[in-house]
């Protein structure tokens, strides 16, 4: 079993963690296919290539069809833009679980997927906050998760590590270090052992699925941070469309990333938990009785810890 790591050229937020992450050991030439070079060490792959990162779908199976190596879970390196321009690194999952057939992802992905989130994710946004702050970037950097968006596409564990908001960001050596220290210090590169493997991530297994709220999810993420409780897929208020009367793709979405969730997170106990301030009444009636169609747990914040 191997560990996908991704970068891209194009991007500075990914080529140079992804520069600083072979500075960090021994790397070796590995397979070059497709136009995408790649890098060995122990069970790690670092992939670059030159398209835009989003672009590059089934990556997880055209390794294992390239090489015969089992894929078991793929690291995204990437640029993250924002109005505000805040700098910031970020952690997220990945999907467009509320389109539906026909419509055309603006960032990739396929209408109606939500991939298998990481479960890693949880303690690495913890890791991520202790280095960034020992690299003094705290408080000018804001360490934050986002909700489940883009792709590509991929059938293995994926999440994205991010870094925002602006090419001067971008370009910062210092926030390269970081990220290629998490993944360094993530997968036990070396001599060290990997954070965040499921079976002894989260001892109370709950999984927290968020359901509501804006792209930065700050009450789904309170609660994580709180309780060091595990997550899957975080789904804004804008991957919910719902129309009057209950139509909308917001059921799918749910449905598309629970069951991604729960694939992820083997013996987990999967709740969700509603940002119950985002919703309309009407909205909160309908998704409540939803989740309860599809014994689906609803939790309040005491109930993840």
């Amino acid at each position: 079993m191997v560990i996908l790591v991704v970068a891209t050229t194009t991007d500075p937020a990914s080529y140079g963690p992804a520069t600083a992450l072979l500075a960090m050991g021994n790397w070796n030439p590995g397979v070059s296919f497709q136009g995408i070079r790649s890098k060995v060490n122990g069970d790690v792959r670092l992939l670059e290539h030159d398209k835009g990162i989003v672009e590059e779908d089934d990556l997880d199976n055209r390794w294992e069809e390239a090489t015969g190596e089992v894929v078991d879970e793929i690291i995204f390196l990437s640029k993250h833009t924002a109005v505000t321009n805040r700098p910031a690194l970020t952690i997220h999952p990945i999907g467009v679980p509320h389109l539906k057939e026909g419509d055309v992802p603006p960032q990739g992905g396929k209408p109606g997927w939500a991939a298998i989130p990481s479960p890693r994710m949880t303690p690495w946004l913890i890791l991520l906050k202790k280095l960034a702050q020992s690299h003094n970037l705290v408080p000018e950097f804001e360490i934050t998760l986002e909700a489940t968006h883009h792709g590509p596409i991929t059938n293995k564990p994926t999440m994205f590590v991010e870094i925002g908001s602006t090419i001067e960001c971008w370009n910062r050596k210092d926030a390269a270090q970081v990220i290629a220290q998490l993944v360094w210090e993530g997968l036990g590169i070396g001599s060290g052992e990997a954070i965040g493997n499921w079976n002894s991530a989260c001892g109370n297994k709950k999984v927290l699925l968020g359901i509501g709220g804006g792209h930065y999810v700050p009450r789904h993420m309170d609660i994580i941070l709180k309780g060091g409780v595990c997550f899957g897929h975080l789904l804004s208020g804008y991957s919910l469309p719902m129309e009057d009367g209950g139509g909308g793709t917001w059921k799918h979405a749910i449905k598309a990333s629970y069951d991604a969730t729960l694939e992820a997170f083997h013996g987990g106990e999967i709740i969700a938990h509603l940002d119950q301030k985002s919703f309309k009444g009407w909205q909160k009636k309908a998704i409540i009785e939803y989740l309860n169609e599809q014994n689906i747990k609803i939790g309040k914040p005491s109930d993840f810890y």
